[in-house]
């Protein structure tokens, strides 16, 4: 009996890792400027949200324990009133680098457009054909962005089936007359945007530097750092082109918004490549990022 009360629990365990969910998400309502942080329906929204997001089957694919994507998602509450809440969003994923202890940033993404309406302990339930509410709509886009371009950095256009899960969102919730899905206009930074631009060949280079980035460079650095280094000068490089279809493009500067620490660090030790080009490239493609690229060394 013993041991069959034990192959059972082992079994139980091996199923849950089998079929663990995708996202390990440290989720965080933070409510401080309304002046009444301690209200009971902020904890009760956080502890919502952070198992909605990290308990929700979001593809049909198994995912390991420790294969979950690390990120993170904190709304900031500027306002609210009765179940009508004022807010932004702040969305960060990362992913562990091949034979090393480190995580590099993804997705890092600022959405000023959330605003939402939401009833304490009312049932959060995402459906992936129609929509609920703007409150699960821009959490659930989101999920898909990180699954999209976690995917993208391990396999060439790896993110497409969740890229267009999240188009599917935008198009739908569009309906409900909410901003950030409404189509651009000129200079918008918006959820639609950010879609939009992703999937349009006129920014194709985007997803080649993701994948050439990180599986060609990243990956390489504790076998072959100087190789590595190289790998990810040309990956950048390749914005060259999308530049100058595309100057000063949104899409460009979420990448840099993750990446600009992570690239001073690697060509300001280590052993030295040929970084003319990048540098040039940095100045033209990111040039908010000047005083960071002055840190590289030749």
């Amino acid at each position: 009996m013993v041991r069959r009360i034990a192959c059972i629990l082992i079994f139980l365990m091996t199923a849950f890792n089998l079929f663990a969910q995708e996202l390990n998400c440290n989720f965080v309502v933070n409510a401080q400027q309304t002046g009444n942080e301690n209200v009971q329906v902020f904890k009760t929204l956080e502890k919502q949200l952070s198992e909605f997001v990290n308990n929700t089957r979001w593809t049909n694919k198994s995912f390991e324990v420790l294969e979950r994507i690390d990120c993170s998602m904190v709304v900031n509450i500027l306002d609210y009133s009765s179940d009508a809440f004022q807010a932004s969003i702040q969305v960060q994923s990362a992913r562990p680098v091949y034979n090393s202890s480190y995580s590099s940033s993804v997705y890092n993404f600022n959405d000023k457009d959330f605003n939402f309406n939401y009833l304490e302990y009312q049932n959060l339930n995402f459906n992936t054909q129609q929509f609920e509410s703007n409150l699960i709509s821009v959490i659930a886009f989101h999920v898909y962005m990180i699954l999209a371009m976690d995917a993208d950095t391990f396999a060439l256009n790896g993110g497409q089936k969740y890229y267009e899960q999240a188009r599917d969102i935008a198009n739908y919730s569009q309906r409900g007359n909410s901003m950030g899905w409404e189509p651009p206009s000129g200079g918008d930074q918006t959820r639609r945007v950010l879609i939009d631009n992703v999937l349009s060949n006129s920014y194709s280079e985007f997803r080649k530097v993701l994948y050439d980035y990180h599986r060609l460079g990243l990956d390489l650095m504790a076998a072959n750092p100087k190789e590595a280094k190289t790998a990810i000068s040309n990956a950048i490089v390749n914005f060259k082109n999308l530049h100058k279809r595309r100057p000063n493009s949104f899409l460009v500067r979420t990448f840099f918004d993750a990446k600009a620490d992570e690239i001073t660090d690697i060509f300001s030790s280590g052993p030295k490549v040929k970084i003319s080009d990048l540098v040039s490239t940095l100045n033209k493609v990111a040039p908010i990022h000047s005083k960071k690229w002055q840190k590289i060394k030749f």
